[in-house]
């Protein structure tokens, strides 16, 4: 399941230096807008201590983590929704993510130019807002024109069609989000074809000086408030001391270093891991002496869909799962033992996936 998270901001906030700890697929960083204009994409391992426990269990020949596409996005100006800078070509790469990490300037360098002439985490969230905004606005006014034609035919499900693709466009025209806009599930089907981008989910990201790093700071704190109406999560993080983490191959090292800062763990760490979240995701695991795997579902999935995702076969002849929790595994040690122990349940199509759950699937094809 390769799940792309795009990294949005404005011209020198940090998000190239920010990818370029995140993934091995270096993204040119220069003091200057627009340095990355070709979308860069970055294959990052999810951090998951569970896959270390598991090895330490089974020791098998190999540990494959699961994995998150990061992109770093051409930089964004003002007018960008009218082909302005990179506006075109922002516009239809952040169209083929599937979230947004939103990359917001929280330091003061005066080595460092900011395209507004100052530090204002408030106007950097609502430029690129509004450019979205005024983009998916253009979608919507279009696609009111073809239903417009067939409602006044009398189309009852045309008319129903219509009148939620006005509350989107009154939305819209009010400074909303997409996302922000209140409708029901089956509502949204009106506008799903259009691919709206403010509707993807958003994680914002403040970018903060090495003093910020365990308190924050001023702009962290409006960028905060800003974004309580969104009900968004605001990771706090240093992308110049994140470049330096990666490059530690030695976990002791690296632990050494966090701990010279106060951090348990990196800020990327914890942008990953809010990542996986925002996209509505968790893991299931599969463990044998070849291979410990951590795979990547949909919360909510039954047994079926999830075993799809290993091999099409095991869903379309799917049987049965065999399902043991962590806790079980490392109290009886083996799979053995948690059979012996009446540790293994076996669940059927209806089985809904938990988050952690090790799993073995049955199937004929």
């Amino acid at each position: 399941m390769a799940l792309q998270c795009g990294i949005v901001g404005l011209p020198n906030v940090g998000k190239s230096t920010l990818f370029n700890a995140l993934s091995s697929a270096k993204a040119e960083a220069a003091n200057f807008p627009f340095c990355t204009i070709e979308p860069n994409v970055g294959v990052v391992s999810v951090p998951d201590k569970r896959l270390q426990i598991l090895e330490g269990l089974v020791n098998p020949q190999r540990v494959v983590p699961t994995i998150i596409e990061f992109v770093d996005i051409a930089g964004l100006v003002k007018g960008a929704s009218k082909g302005e800078g990179l506006g075109n070509k922002f516009l239809a790469n952040i169209r083929e993510v599937d979230a947004i990490i939103h990359v917001i300037r929280c330091f003061e360098d005066s080595n460092i130019v900011h395209v507004a002439g100052g530090v204002d985490p408030i106007f950097d969230k609502e430029v690129i807002d509004t450019e979205l905004q005024l983009k998916d606005l253009e979608s919507v006014e279009k696609k009111i024109q073809r239903i417009e034609k067939i409602a006044k035919s009398g189309d009852a499900k045309a008319k129903r069609e219509l009148e939620i693709l006005i509350q989107f466009k009154d939305g819209l025209t009010a400074g909303l989000n997409a996302r922000a806009i209140e409708v029901d599930k089956e509502e949204l089907e009106a506008v799903r074809d259009l691919h709206l981008l403010t509707i993807k989910p958003v994680l914002y990201v403040a970018n903060v000086d090495e003093g910020s790093i365990l308190t924050g700071n001023k702009f962290v704190d409006q960028l905060r408030e800003k974004v309580k109406e969104e009900n968004a999560d605001v990771i706090v993080l240093c992308a110049a001391i994140e470049s330096q983490i990666a490059e530690f191959d030695d976990a002791d090292e690296k632990a050494m270093f966090l701990s010279e800062y106060g951090l348990e763990e990196s800020g990327l760490n914890k942008l990953i891991s809010g990542a996986y979240s925002l996209l509505n995701l968790i893991t299931y695991f599969t463990a044998g002496v070849q291979e410990v795997r951590a795979w990547t579902i949909r919360k909510g999935w039954k047994a079926p869909q999830a075993a799809g995702v290993i091999h099409t076969d095991f869903e379309r002849g799917f049987i049965k799962a065999e399902v043991i929790k962590l806790g079980d595994y490392q109290q009886f040690k083996t799979e053995a033992g948690c059979r012996e122990n009446g540790k293994i349940s076996i669940e059927g199509k209806e089985y809904t996936v938990q988050d952690g759950d090790i799993m073995h699937f049955r199937f004929n094809v």
